[in-house]
């Protein structure tokens, strides 16, 4: 009697921890990436999203995921889930430029944040409310979606060595790194994806710039153009989580908290998951491609690029109060957060230079 009266109230424990994931309403949602399906590891970001909800939720709040060749609007992601027709979705802050200049300091900006200040500024310098602020005119939340890390600067045909060299120069180049080239007599263009290589291999545009490794290794870029330029518009290129405001407001408080800590987890492994990528796809490169030339711009390049950046921010931020509020956030946390970057990354990776020769 006594083992079942024990194991009555056993099961009578289970069932009520249970209970609360069995009678659960069911959620189900759409998401939308700007991504094709297959272009990881981007858009590994939605399936690792609604497993770990699936996985948290006992299945109760599934999360169906559509690539770019699905919804055919890989542009049009803020769009789609402002109006509802997508619950989520998976894009970069800087695509809305169009809409809304402020939103490009939430991917990155020139001469900016490593990935490492940048989350700090996100999560404890403010940066995270600012966000919601600049995004709540769309009636949508924006939170961290992952990091492609530094971003290179681009595959050249020929080797720059001076400020004349960049006069005429045709470039596929978007967003404030675009505006910056063209300040210093760069031709800016902006080219689709799948016509990028062919425009390069004919000569239609001099350079390009892409994204690292891990994602350039896939278009080929690296078997026609040999000089791959080291990074300065894209230190720490943020992706975003894209959340409807009614959709989500509508969640329990428990599957908000799930969603919130399944897109954490996220940022994560995407984040990491581009530095693997970086890591492989370069050490392929040298091997099969020995004669590509790592580069860095010359001083004076730099400083004119330096420039001309303060130029175009300062301009923004003239005309655009919220810009300035954003703008003005960043710098006075990098400034505090650089010190100690180059105390701790920047002087050890010197020591380990010096160790290793």
């Amino acid at each position: 009697m006594k083992n079942f009266v024990r194991t009555a109230l056993c099961v009578a424990i289970l069932l009520v921890i249970a209970t609360p994931v069995l009678a659960a309403e069911k959620v189900r949602w759409k998401f939308a990436m700007t991504w094709s399906s297959t272009l990881t590891p981007l858009s590994n970001s939605g399936p690792w999203l609604a497993k770990m909800v699936s996985d948290m939720t006992g299945g109760n709040f599934e999360i169906r995921i559509e690539g770019a060749e699905k919804h055919k609007a890989p542009l049009g992601i803020l769009d789609m889930v402002k109006g509802g027709q997508y619950q989520m979705g998976h894009s970069a802050s800087y695509y809305w430029k169009g809409k809304d200049v402020t939103t490009t300091f939430f991917t990155t900006a020139p001469f900016s944040m490593t990935a490492s200040e940048q989350y700090a500024w996100f999560y404890y310098g403010g940066g995270l409310d600012l966000m919601q602020k600049v995004y709540s005119k769309f009636d949508v939340y924006s939170f961290p979606g992952g990091n492609t890390g530094v971003q290179m600067g681009g595959w050249f045909a020929k080797e720059i060595k001076s400020l004349q060299d960049l006069q005429g120069l045709k470039m596929r180049i978007p967003g404030l790194a675009g505006e910056v080239f063209a300040k210093l007599g760069v031709n800016v263009t902006n080219i689709a994806p799948g016509e990028l290589y062919t425009a390069l291999e004919l000569g239609t545009i001099d350079a390009l710039e892409w994204v690292g490794p891990g994602m350039d290794i896939k278009m080929g870029f690296h078997k026609i153009a040999p000089y791959y330029y080291a990074g300065w518009h894209e230190p720490a290129s943020e992706l975003q989580f894209l959340v409807n405001k009614k959709a989500y407001e509508e969640l329990s408080p428990e599957y908000q908290a799930v969603l919130k800590t399944a897109m954490e987890a996220v940022v994560i492994r995407m984040t990491a998951a581009n530095f693997e990528v970086n890591a492989k796809a370069w050490d392929q490169m040298k091997r099969e491609y020995p004669d590509i030339k790592i580069m860095t711009f010359p001083d004076p390049v730099l400083k004119a690029m330096k420039q001309a950046t303060d130029e175009v921010l300062a301009g923004y931020a003239a005309e655009n109060e919220e810009f300035k509020e954003v703008y003005e956030s960043r710098k006075a946390y990098l400034d505090v957060a650089r010190k100690w970057t180059k105390v701790s990354e920047q002087y050890y990776l010197e020591a380990y230079d010096v160790v290793e020769e």
